[in-house]
């Protein structure tokens, strides 16, 4: 028996290189590119599944499954030529042949039905621009828009739009998630782990002409508590750790964003500009003088120190939000600085409020979840030294999402992460027609002016053409204060230094199929 248990240690140790681990804490809840909403079922998606379209690490638009395409004149119609030797991962639903080739059928069958209400998808909304999908033939894709929309193909780059075999109507996703990705469905042990193999079939080379993937396996586990999952990084049992939690932010990293210096050795840092805005709402519908309050909303933004909040709190990683909201990496972005921290005006600001509401105790009440506590204590501390009251609701993430949405928290801590790499998207949480519940316009900001720019946008296909409007938006929205930016985030990933190719990029998305851990 031992010499038994010595021999199997052994060869796995030797196999251990071509296994990549990592711990998804908040678990997995769907392995359907249909429900890939969030970052926990994105990333098993993106090993799974590939779109017609992907992006670089530049978030360039990149052929996939697609290997060109063209935009009409109008840019109301785009026609993809798909490639003609990518298989779907093999599996007894096809038969004798065990795999068969993707056709432009099996995409149009896998868009459509993101708007099929039995589906219930939450990314219904990115064919909302979409009239007809067809097939031409086997490798013509035929995508017809209602209207022009610039960032459509940067739509198209998202989980969402994975393509999957028709045949996949007669399957579960839990047991049998078919997709075309670098790697393949192997076992999933609910709140234990989940393993995916090479895919042999895949279509994808280096540049030196090698089949990609190089690793032989993923295995996710679910530990739920980030300490513990920390505990396993440092142990060396995960090979990579994503963010920075302050269960362990100080014995990672010091107050300057540095690895500390008994981790320097042992593993690397990556860190990258984050298209995700943290920022705190306003919702502009509450009964409340304070918050309609042009003054005073700018004074919030005024009254506290961004700066020294990044260093003490986030250890120096992020970039302190005075620009806007467009984050910056983004084109948009603006060098325009807004709000930087002057405590005499906001006071000064805070004492007009009073004299023209005769409200003498201005009290605001935030809303956040455990998680971003100690940020918006360091708010409440600040604002109350130039004369503003803050009161402080923690609940549970669900609940203030659901809250958030239906109107009923006047301010929120909240955060904005990129769907797809284009200013609109972020500009959209503004818009009129965007309101919640039914869209993501959560402050219920309105201005004429403002939706009048938007809509002009939408027109222009030049993305040169278009900054300007989208800085001239966003000038328009910190002007009238209806949020609050706290920081733009940015991608922080760990790995053991036998981590080879992982890369990093501003929408944080996981793509291993360069990944190679090297032996010991």
């Amino acid at each position: 028996m031992m010499l038994f248990t010595s021999c199997e240690n052994t060869s796995t140790a030797k196999k251990d290189h071509l296994v990549f681990r990592y711990n998804e804490h908040a678990n997995i809840t769907s392995l359907d590119p249909a429900f890939a909403k969030d970052q926990r079922n994105i990333w098993p998606c993106n090993q799974l599944y590939n779109g017609l379209i992907q992006l670089d690490d530049e978030l360039n638009t990149q052929p996939d499954i697609a290997k060109s395409w063209e935009v009409s004149n109008d840019a109301k119609t785009y026609t993809f030529q798909l490639r003609k030797d990518v298989y779907f991962h093999e599996h007894q639903i096809f038969g004798t042949q065990k795999t068969r080739k993707v056709t432009a059928k099996d995409a149009v069958y896998s868009l459509n039905r993101l708007t099929d209400p039995k589906i219930a998808s939450p990314g219904s909304w990115v064919m909302q621009q979409v009239k007809n999908i067809s097939a031409k033939n086997d490798s013509t894709l035929v995508i017809d828009l209602k209207q022009a929309f610039p960032a459509f193909l940067g739509l198209l780059s998202m989980k969402y739009a994975s393509i999957i075999p028709t045949e996949m109507e007669q399957l579960d996703f839990r047991k049998n998630p078919i997709g075309t990705g670098p790697f393949h469905f192997k076992r999933w042990e609910a709140n234990e782990k989940l393993v995916f193999r090479k895919n042999k079939l895949y279509f994808e080379k280096d540049k030196n002409g090698n089949q990609l993937p190089y690793l032989e396996a993923v295995a996710i586990t679910f530990l739920p508590d980030k300490q513990s999952e920390f505990l396993q990084f440092a142990q060396g049992k995960i090979d990579f750790l994503s963010g920075l939690d302050p269960s362990y932010k100080d014995e990672l990293l010091n107050a300057k964003g540095e690895l500390q210096p008994n981790y320097q050795q042992r593993i690397q840092m990556l860190r990258a500009p984050y298209l995700n805005t943290e920022y705190l709402g306003l919702y502009l519908d509450y009964p409340s003088p304070e918050l309609n309050s042009q003054k005073l909303r700018q004074a919030i933004n005024y009254g506290f120190d961004r700066h020294t909040m990044i260093t003490y709190l986030r250890n120096g990683i992020g970039t302190p939000a005075t620009s806007g909201f467009i984050p910056k990496g983004l084109p948009g972005f603006s060098d325009a600085t807004y709000y930087e921290y002057n405590p005499r005006k906001a006071k000064k600001l805070i004492e007009d409020f009073k004299k023209e509401t005769r409200e003498q105790n201005p009290t605001i009440s935030i809303s956040t979840n455990a998680s971003y506590l100690d940020l918006c204590e360091y708010i409440q501390r600040e604002l109350q030294k130039v004369g503003l009251q803050v009161e402080i609701d923690v609940m549970p993430p669900s609940t203030l999402r659901q809250q958030r949405s239906a109107g009923k928290l006047a301010a929120f801590r909240a955060s904005w992460i990129a769907d797809y790499p284009d200013a609109e998207n972020y500009l959209s949480l503004f818009y009129s027609d965007n309101f919640s519940p039914q869209g993501p316009n959560y402050t219920h900001f309105s201005s004429e002016t403002y939706d009048e720019i938007y809509r002009q946008s939408l027109e222009l296909g030049d993305l040169k053409q278009r900054i300007p409007l989208y800085q001239q938006m966003d000038s328009i929205i910190m002007t009238q204060a209806a949020v609050v930016p706290l920081y733009y985030d940015e991608v922080i990933r760990f790995t053991q230094n036998e981590v080879e190719g992982l890369g990093i990029n501003p929408i944080n998305l996981l793509d291993l199929k360069r990944v190679k851990k090297l032996k010991e």
